[in-house]
């Protein structure tokens, strides 16, 4: 699975409460970092996600996803960029999104999460 479909992959799980779907693209030492929150670990990460998240009548509306024309061997070839908008079952656009997904091994390892 290619980067931007371990992403694109991310996002669908998110959207269903899909938790297998989820883990599988989830490294177990998975962190997660936003502005109000961070995870340690992909069960703890799931469990959140699943369990315990405010909202869950969601859907991440991605409009464009950024990969950087690098060497793989560079860093930055391991980095996803998402640029989306979250909106309720209603339709309601509830705020724009930037996440920052860093790859490793087939598995998403970081996710960087940036709100507005």
């Amino acid at each position: 699975m290619s980067h931007t479909e371990l992403v694109e992959r991310y996002y669908e799980a998110v959207d269903a409460m899909d938790a297998e779907g989820l883990e599988s693209v989830l490294a177990p030492e998975f962190r997660q970092e936003r502005g109000d929150r961070s995870f340690e670990g992909r069960d703890r990460f799931v469990e959140f996600m699943m369990t315990e998240r405010p909202r869950t009548d969601t859907v991440h509306a991605v409009d464009t996803l950024f990969r950087p024309a690098v060497d793989a061997d560079d860093a930055r070839g391991r980095e996803v960029a998402a640029h989306g908008r979250l909106f309720g079952e209603d339709g309601e656009e509830l705020f724009a999104f930037v996440d920052l997904f860093s790859v490793e091994d087939g598995e998403i390892v970081e996710l960087r999460t940036f709100t507005k």
